[in-house]
């Protein structure tokens, strides 16, 4: 179950997230458990399933945690229906997962499950988990750990496309706030880490901009305006090189 959300995710090979070799009785009996109840859906409704998720994310072991984190991706990869028709229970139990006070293993698990579910649900009905996932990912995105912090940079250019117009000004602000992160890790020292980022500031590039109203600007006001557009979506790194140097 572990291996597909990681597959789909692409995450950095320089740096994979270790798993214990052995796991312990307990927990591989969790694990045997839901996925039997996974086959028996018809003998045994699905919201059984979600009741054990749900206890055992709040579990004191990690591995169980992060078991459950994993669990939701491979449900989400075989199971999609069910996924939208659960999703509020699903998103309540990831965004628990991504604010874990302890494990920066479970917080990453949520995150690559997160990216995993928002594209299955297409961002419909995110209600006001969308700020909640918005603002901790915020914080990893200059995180020390490159795993953490390549997929931070994913779930935050999914959430760019899913703002829509109920927060598009919230998370207007949200990127701008966030506008350094992106530029410097265009030269992120992990390769992977810093294609992300160039996608994620293509994603977000459409937040930077200035208002439509040019009234109040000069004509070079919007001639670099223009640029800054372009630049940012053929050459970020150029783009950085301006802002760092104040010619922009």
């Amino acid at each position: 179950m572990d291996q597909t959300p990681r597959r789909m995710l692409g995450q950095p090979p320089s740096s994979p997230t270790t798993q214990p070799k052995k796991k312990s009785t307990s927990v591989m009996s969790f694990f045997s458990k839901v996925s039997w109840n996974l086959r028996l859906q018809k003998q045994e409704p699905l919201k059984n399933v979600f009741f054990i998720l749900a206890e055992t994310a709040r579990d004191p072991s990690v591995k169980k945690r992060h078991m459950v984190m994993s669990g939701l991706g491979t449900m989400a990869c075989e199971t999609p229906d069910k996924v939208r028709k659960y999703k509020k229970i699903i998103l309540d139990l990831l965004v628990n997962g991504l604010y874990d006070p302890v494990s920066s293993e479970v917080i990453h698990e949520s995150m690559k499950t997160l990216t995993i579910i928002l594209d299955k649900i297409r961002g419909k009905a995110l209600g006001s988990f969308f700020i909640d996932i918005t603002l901790q990912t915020r914080t990893l995105l200059d995180d020390e750990n490159d795993s953490l912090r390549y997929s931070a940079f994913v779930l935050f250019g999914q959430l760019a496309a899913l703002a829509g117009r109920k927060w598009r000004r919230f998370f207007t602000r949200q990127v701008k706030q966030t506008q350094d992160s992106l530029l410097t890790h265009l030269q992120d020292r992990n390769p992977q880490v810093a294609k992300a980022c160039k996608t994620t500031f293509r994603a977000c590039s459409p937040y930077l901009r200035q208002s439509k109203d040019y009234s109040f600007q000069n004509e070079e006001d919007q001639r670099n305006s223009k640029l800054c557009r372009q630049l940012s979506h053929y050459h970020p790194e150029l783009l950085q090189f301006f802002y760092a140097n104040k010619i922009l």
